[in-house]
């Protein structure tokens, strides 16, 4: 299936989406929200395998990827890429979806059905970021940006962190990929990390209450060992791990990761 890309509004200037499939009102879409600070690049291959069944759409969060970034202040928030991703909605005409959301797309995933609780059908969430309040501190400075110097400091610190969290079967070419994506966003480039550490203590109080049916993927990367915690918070939810993928595996594992998704949310499609 082809994926396609386009720009449409949002409350930021444009947003820049992929998409593969069409618009079906017998079928609900699926919306793919990315980590940050990547793009929905990072589904192009799931969109692809996805969309023969149903319109598959991933947008890029202002100030990510190709689309227009927000002010400098206030700071960007959650909230804030969640409206964005109802003005993809609304341009496509899409009443209702499922979202599968990775890492930060998670945080905005719990966001958007919070908020906009009847668009919502089902959540995929890949990863489940319930970390604690004592761990803010370490995640936080773990991404502060680094400023930029002569000796290159920002660009081999970057390296080196997608050379720890490569995931197997990862190349080196994949890894080049994930590296430019990080830059981006310029001077802006973590400011997607801030919206997400600054909504995780929220996160912990959407996902206790949502009542929509929710699929944990836990993969083996930097959220391994907290995803589980959201076992005890979840109200309609189930989680499964799979201890041999990690980063990557939505390019490296597609046909396997889209079978397990594409069952989730037929499920959950209205009778």
């Amino acid at each position: 299936m082809t994926v396609r890309r386009q720009y449409v509004d949002g409350p930021f200037g444009q947003i820049h989406i992929r998409h593969a499939g069409a618009p079906d009102a017998a079928r609900p879409a699926v919306l793919c929200l990315h980590q940050s600070p990547k793009s929905g690049r990072q589904f192009v291959d799931l969109l692809a395998a996805l969309g023969g069944e149903r319109f598959a759409v991933a947008p890029d969060y202002p100030g990510m990827g190709e689309s227009d970034p927000p002010p400098a202040d206030p700071p960007v928030t959650v909230a804030d890429y969640a409206d964005s991703v109802i003005a993809v909605l609304d341009a496509f005409s899409i009443a209702t979806c499922h979202v599968v959301g990775h890492h930060t797309g998670a945080l905005v995933a719990a966001e958007l059905a919070t908020r906009h609780a009847g668009r919502v059908l089902s959540i995929v969430s890949i990863a489940a970021p319930v970390i604690e309040d004592s761990e803010l501190a370490t995640f936080e400075n773990t991404f502060e940006p680094i400023p930029i110097d002569e000796a290159g400091t920002r660009y081999t610190t970057l390296w080196q962190r997608v050379l720890e969290h490569r995931g197997p079967g990862m190349t080196l070419e994949m890894c080049a990929e994930s590296m430019a994506e990080n830059l981006r966003g310029g001077e802006g480039y973590e400011w997607g990390h801030r919206a997400a550490f600054a909504y995780v203590p929220t996160y912990r109080e959407r996902l206790a209450a949502l009542e929509h049916p929710m699929f944990v993927m836990n993969v083996r990367d930097d959220l391994w060992e907290i995803t589980p915690r959201a076992d005890g918070l979840l109200r309609n939810g189930l989680r499964r791990d799979y201890p041999d993928w990690g980063n990557g595996f939505l390019t490296l594992r597609t046909a396997e990761a889209a079978i397990d998704i594409g069952a989730f949310i037929a499920r959950h499609d209205p009778a």
